[in-house]
């Protein structure tokens, strides 16, 4: 990776780590995967590297992360999801054809056609949310506390009150932000 661009903030879950690409929406937003070849570092990171992507495959890949993010963001706020967000998620989840595979070491990877490898991706990534969204896997969707952030994320801690996206950043900002205000409490 390099070191000229913002670094990815790696979660558990693919597809909230995917709209992570994009942070500090409600701030002065950060958005992570600029060009094409950032894309591949992060699909690479999160095991499904791909060879290459067109500037129009990323524009692909941030429609569906912003859909992604409506969605998760209206599911964990107990919201009618929005109906264009979930036809973006399924168009995504439909038009990949990645197989799951069975490793040796007894662990799934993804493998992409070489044809369609970006697209494949994001149809894993479109499946991985539609996963969560719709309450098959264990966890929950909590936004954010983080006022500048307020990110979807899967809490799949045993209690499910996580509060920040990312311990850290935004739980660490805003635990330093905390200690200040103690201080100059205690100065005055």
């Amino acid at each position: 990776m390099a070191a000229d661009f913002p670094y990815f903030r790696l979660g558990s879950v693919l597809s909230t780590a995917f709209t992570g690409t994009l942070t500090e929406r409600r701030g002065d937003a950060v958005e992570r995967i600029p060009v094409p070849h950032r894309f591949l570092d992060w699909l690479a990171l999160n095991g499904l590297a791909v060879e290459n992507c067109t500037a129009t495959q990323l524009d692909l890949a941030r429609e569906l992360r912003e859909a992604i993010h409506l969605a998760a963001t209206a599911a964990a706020g107990h919201e009618a999801l929005p109906t264009s967000a979930i036809q973006v998620v399924n168009d995504h989840s439909i038009r990949g054809h990645a197989s799951a595979v069975l490793t040796p070491e007894g662990k799934r990877r993804w493998r992409l056609g070489a044809e369609s490898a970006v697209e494949d991706a994001l149809g894993v990534i479109a499946a991985d949310a539609i996963s969560i969204i719709s309450g098959e896997r264990d966890g929950k969707l909590a936004l954010c506390a983080s006022p500048s952030c307020r990110a979807a994320f899967f809490d799949t801690s045993q209690s499910r009150s996580r509060k920040w996206c990312d311990m850290n950043t935004c739980g660490n900002r805003q635990k330093k932000a905390r200690f200040v205000a103690n201080q100059r409490r205690i100065s005055e």
